[in-house]
């Protein structure tokens, strides 16, 4: 019995079976069952048979080694690995315990052995940040990375990214860039070295979804919290809802993009053939590569609360937008409306949008909104308070009328009517 073997251990009244993994000790087996999550079983009156010898080379494909040698294959498309750091690129620091970014876009095709075949590879790193690090400026460096890896032949470009802040810049990269090829954001909730990694599954389903058909900004993450499907969301309609689960990243009001089938994509080669889409995109090919990668950085997106204080709004004199993630339909204390048509008045972009995370902002129902519209607060639908963040960054610099983009749908955050989505 070995690391890498399929067991199955009976033990207390219960069965398990999966791959034993190399952090198996004298007193206890690891295993990783089928479902992608680790169990420990003491090897206390646990009775153990091997189903099958050598299913998986864990202790090569763990122990990292020399760099992956992956020879180019004219029948494979190429797909660009852009890295900027994240868990998706991380280890564990056992001295400390804490997760430290450590990898760069190589270090990942060493880690991950199962994206070898599927495409060819061009490696480049923009940051080795944790994603809570994140910046605007890395934005625009990583939009002008990815422009030139397109630009290089690239069939498709993966990001590999921290999951905390992986929406504003899927959202970010949805503005700034008209792709002609996929652009697939993907991370990981948990490390390599850690039980239930994520990192493998979805860096392959990645892979496949930058050889699909879809030139659209996507996040590609666990859609279960099983091995089985990742979803694919669209840059400016996905938000992290959970802190640590795989199935974090949810669409807001709506359905997904489109999924990737892991069993399909595993036995796939580069042909897309476990991606499905369940809405609209614009097709690889249709739109021409462009950049518009300037930024209003001087932006501010604010969440009033009960109680707060009205000298904490002062902060926001001068400032080139205001994003207000306001209650409800799109509320704020009365006191503050004052504040808001003197920063209107100022020549300050102010937009609402709402702190729940279904609907839209309607601020012709009550009084309050009535009076927000006339001090000159401009209505945002339901595009998410995050999203609206980074377009109206992005308004301020590349139009005319900045407060009219925050009412027009751009690139898919805005939806002409909120649907009851259960």
């Amino acid at each position: 019995m070995n690391p890498g073997d399929r067991v199955r251990v009976e033990h207390d009244d219960a069965t398990d079976e999966g791959v034993l993994m190399p952090t198996t000790d004298e007193d206890h087996l690891v295993l990783k069952l089928d479902g992608g999550y680790n169990v420990g079983i003491s090897r206390e009156e646990a009775d153990v048979e091997v189903v099958e010898s050598g299913v998986y080379d864990i202790e090569e494909s763990e122990a990292g080694g020399e760099a992956s040698e992956i020879e180019f294959d004219a029948d494979l498309p190429t797909v660009a690995l852009v890295s900027t750091g994240g868990t998706i690129a991380s280890t564990v620091d056992y001295r400390t315990g804490a997760v430290t970014a450590r990898f760069d876009a190589e270090d990942v095709l060493r880690a991950v052995p199962e994206l070898a075949g599927r495409a060819n590879y061009r490696g480049r790193v923009v940051a080795d940040i944790l994603s809570e690090n994140m910046t605007p400026a890395i934005w625009q460096e990583l939009a002008e990375a990815v422009k030139e890896e397109i630009e290089a032949g690239a069939d498709g470009v993966v990001v590999m990214h921290g999951t905390d802040t992986m929406q504003f810049s899927a959202a970010a990269l949805s503005y700034m860039l008209d792709t002609p090829v996929p652009i697939v954001f993907t991370g990981s909730q948990r490390s390599a070295d850690r039980p239930s990694s994520d990192n493998v599954m979805n860096a392959v389903c990645a892979v496949e979804a930058a050889t699909a058909d879809a030139a659209e900004v996507m996040v590609c993450m666990h859609a279960t919290p099983s091995d089985d499907d990742c979803a694919l969301h669209r840059g400016t309609r996905v938000r992290k809802n959970h802190t640590s689960r795989r199935d974090a990243f949810e669409t807001v009001g709506g359905e997904p993009l489109g999924t990737v089938d892991y069993e399909r994509a595993k036995d796939g080669q580069g042909d897309a053939a476990g991606v499905s889409f369940h809405d609209d995109y614009t097709a690889r090919g249709e739109g021409e590569l462009a950049i518009h990668s300037e930024l209003a950085t001087d932006v501010e997106l604010v969440k009033p609360t009960p109680g707060m204080d009205p000298a904490a709004w002062d902060y926001l004199d001068g400032k080139d937008g205001v994003i207000v993630e306001g209650t409800g339909l799109g509320h704020v204390h009365t006191d503050i409306i004052p504040r808001l048509e003197e920063l209107v008045e100022d020549g300050t972009t102010v937009a609402m949008t709402s702190q729940c995370l279904e609907g839209r902002v309607c601020d012709r129902v009550y009084d309050t909104g009535r009076d927000l519209l006339d001090a000159g607060v401009v209505e945002s639908g339901d595009t998410l308070p995050g999203t609206a963040k980074v377009k109206l960054m992005w308004a301020l610099a590349n139009t005319n009328n900045p407060a009219d983009a925050m009412g027009r749908d751009l690139e898919g955050e805005l939806t002409e009517e909120s649907q009851p989505w259960t």
